[in-house]
């Protein structure tokens, strides 16, 4: 075995709001030591959403951890607790909580890593042009 890998408990880092909204996430990536993914949490309070957006060249894998709805070019689609959603580079995608109750939990994987650790780069918003 060469050693290469990473233990962590997720509690151990910080929570920060994302840039463009304030949900609140974990960023893995960095204390991991990832070089080929970034990897975040995050956490969203009932009523909370991401704002729709895509990631140019960049394919993301969202896991539920207490399920949740994710919305995906204008679709939501129910998630249920340890669901599993791919979504490519292109789609309008966003992560909601619709719920009057509960706190929704997702691990949210993204490859390649586009941007840096703090700015997640080539976000693309509905309506704005391509970073």
């Amino acid at each position: 075995m060469d050693g290469d890998f990473s233990v962590l408990d997720p509690d151990d880092v910080e929570q920060e709001p994302f840039a463009m909204c304030d949900v609140r996430h974990r960023k893995l990536t960095e204390a991991l030591g990832c070089t080929e993914m970034r990897i975040n949490t995050a956490t969203l309070e009932p009523g909370e959403a991401t704002p729709p957006h895509a990631h140019e060249g960049q394919e993301e894998v969202y896991i539920a951890l207490t399920g949740g709805r994710v919305e995906i070019d204008g679709e939501a689609h129910d998630v249920p607790e340890g669901g599993v959603v791919r979504v490519g580079p292109e789609p309008i995608r966003a992560v909601r909580n619709d719920t009057d109750d509960e706190i929704h939990r997702w691990v949210m994987v993204g490859a390649p890593p586009v941007g840096t650790v703090e700015d997640f780069g080539n976000t693309v918003l509905p309506g704005e042009e391509s970073p």
